[in-house]
C-alpha cells in the first residue's frame, strides 16, 4: 500500500497552503473536501509543479457518516495513510440564540466528530507501523471563550485538549501528534463566517504561509501545541493571568464590533 498525507479542507486556505508546502517537498498527498472541482484543479497544479502522487476524493465531513465513507475509499484505492492533516472546519459568527441549530450541529459534526473519527480511524495503522502524524487546526480561540462565535471557540477549545491528550498517548509508539494554533488568517474563513469585517480580523489577520509553517516544524519535531505567530504567542500566553471575565468581555467586544 503507497502512503500518504491524507489533507482535510484541501479546496482552499490553509488546506491548499498545506497541499502545497508538502508537494513541494515530495509528498504523496490525498486530498478531500466537498469542492471537487477546486480538488481537481489544485491536483493538477500540484502534478504538474512537483511531479507528486495526488489522489482527489470529494467528501462532506460535516454529516454523519463522512469520516467512515472517506476512509473506506482510501482502503478501496490501496491507498494508506502515513500523515492526517484534519484542517476541515468552519465557524459561525451571531448571538448564539439567533443562530441556526442544524447550522451548529454541523460545525460541532466537522470541527470536532469527523477531526475525532478520522484520528480514530487512521491510528491502528500507524501503531502497528509505529510511525505516522497527525496535525490537529485549531485556533488561539481554543485558549478563552469567545461571545457570538460561542460554539466555534468552544470546538476549537476541544480539539486543543484531545489533541494534548492524544499526544502523550501514542508518543510512545512512535506516533506524533501536534496542534496547530493559528489567529485571524488570511483565508476564505473569516468571509464564511460572517467575520470580515469584524474588528478581531481587521486587526490581528496575519498570512497564511508562516501558519503553514509552524505547523508542520510543530508536526515534525513533536512538539504538542504551535502557536502561530509571535504576537498571537503573546495574547495566547496572556490567557493564563488574565482574569476569564476580562478576556469573555474582550473577546466579545471584538467579535461583536464591526469596522467602518
Amino acid at each position: 500500500m503507497a502512503g500518504n498525507t491524507l489533507i482535510t479542507g484541501a479546496s482552499a486556505g490553509l488546506g491548499a497552503a498545506f497541499a502545497r508546502s508538502l508537494a513541494a517537498r515530495g509528498d504523496d498527498l490525498i486530498l478531500t473536501a466537498r469542492r471537487g472541482d477546486r480538488l481537481e484543479s489544485l491536483a493538477g497544479e500540484l502534478r504538474t509543479a512537483y511531479g507528486v502522487t495526488v489522489t482527489v476524493i470529494a467528501a462532506d465531513l460535516g454529516v454523519p457518516g463522512g469520516a467512515d465513507a472517506l476512509f473506506a475509499d482510501i482502503v478501496r484505492r490501496g491507498l494508506r495513510v502515513d500523515t492526517l492533516i484534519n484542517n476541515a472546519g468552519f465557524g459561525l459568527q451571531g448571538a448564539f440564540a439567533d443562530q441556526d441549530r442544524a447550522a451548529l450541529a454541523g460545525m460541532l459534526d466537522c470541527n470536532c466528530r469527523a477531526l475525532v473519527e478520522l484520528s480514530h480511524l487512521v491510528l491502528p495503522g500507524m501503531i502497528a507501523r509505529r510511525s505516522g502524524g497527525i496535525l490537529n487546526v485549531a485556533s488561539t480561540a481554543a485558549f478563552q471563550p469567545g461571545p457570538w462565535m460561542a460554539v466555534y471557540y468552544a470546538t476549537k477549545a476541544f480539539v486543543l485538549s484531545f489533541s494534548q491528550a492524544l499526544h502523550e498517548e501514542v508518543k510512545p509508539h512512535g506516533i506524533r501528534v501536534a496542534a496547530l494554533c493559528p489567529g485571524p488568517t488570511r483565508t476564505e474563513f473569516a468571509e464564511h463566517a460572517g467575520m470580515a469585517d469584524s474588528a478581531l480580523f481587521a486587526r490581528f489577520a496575519g498570512p497564511i504561509d508562516g501558519v503553514v509553517r509552524d505547523g508542520l516544524a510543530a508536526l515534525d519535531a513533536n512538539r504538542a501545541v504551535a502557536v502561530s505567530g509571535a504576537l498571537n504567542k503573546g495574547l495566547a500566553f496572556s490567557t493564563r493571568l488574565a482574569p476569564l471575565g476580562m478576556l469573555r468581555r474582550m473577546a466579545g467586544r471584538l467579535q461583536k464590533g464591526r469596522v467602518r
